[in-house]
């Protein structure tokens, strides 16, 4: 049901975390595999372990906000493996923190090109792709942060994520009768190098405090929201569109 056998997916965002976890577990289920982000070293590397398991991977680094480097991945996709039926738009960025007023315009607009305009640029190509092989899986991840939960300083990136929700629909409805499904994840706090809890500094009461806004009072493994993205690309989420799909540990409901 969760195979993925002679599907083609592209990954943004591969190069660690959530993103790094799906390329492997998409290629271990039998996809073909496109593999983004910025460093090319780090992609390198994620092909040559996805190889040694007898997977089949390629990797092209750039940044998602290129509109040019949106179409080429897609382009790669057709060219050396034959189409596109998947695409999990994971890349993103906390962006610049801090209070409305003294956030920058700058720091802003980055982040939604990078959260959110990175995600109708994928689309703008992905989705034509899908049509033409007679359907396909897109996926965005988004956050609890500006759908769930309202987090102070972090104005830019809930919004950002917010859009995606909206974007999520629209595509849904406008592709879903050319067998385009449209889904976003939505993950809770998850151990990856860019995580609060990891960053300079980060002592473990920054840790424990994360963990307890969770209703399992833990934080995700990249390969638990892995798992989820897993579900909306393959024919096991068959029925399942314009959704926001929780992977979040309860950190939605939790009030203790």
């Amino acid at each position: 049901m969760f195979a993925l056998a002679n599907k083609v997916a592209i990954v943004t965002g591969a190069s660690s975390g959530i993103g790094r976890a799906a390329a492997k577990l998409f290629a271990e289920e039998g996809a073909k595999v496109v593999v983004a982000a910025r460093r090319q070293a780090e992609l390198d590397a994620l092909v040559a372990e996805i190889e040694d398991a007898d997977g089949t991977a390629i990797a092209l680094s750039g940044d998602v906000r290129d509109e040019a480097y949106a179409k080429t991945l897609v382009d790669l996709a057709v060219e050396k493996f034959g189409g596109l039926d998947i695409a999990f738009n994971n890349a993103g960025s906390i962006g610049e923190t801090g209070p409305v007023s003294e956030l920058s315009l700058e720091g802003w607009r980055e982040t939604l090109d990078t959260n959110l305009t990175s995600a109708f640029l994928g689309a703008k190509y992905q989705v034509p792709a899908m049509v033409e092989r007679g359907g396909g899986s897109l996926i965005f991840t988004s956050t609890f942060v500006g759908h769930t939960v309202g987090m102070p300083g972090m104005t830019g990136y809930g919004a950002s994520k917010a859009g995606l929700i909206g974007l999520t629909q629209v595509l849904a409805a406008e592709y879903g009768a050319k067998g385009v499904r449209v889904n976003a994840l939505i993950p809770g706090g998850t151990d990856t190098p860019a995580s609060i809890t990891n960053a300079p500094g980060a002592g473990p009461e920054v840790l424990a405090f994360v963990e307890g806004l969770h209703a399992l009072k833990r934080m995700a493994q990249p390969q638990e929201i892995a798992r989820a993205a897993l579900f909306l690309a393959s024919d096991a989420s068959s029925f399942t569109t314009g959704s926001a799909l929780f992977a979040d540990g309860g950190v939605s409901i939790t009030r203790t």
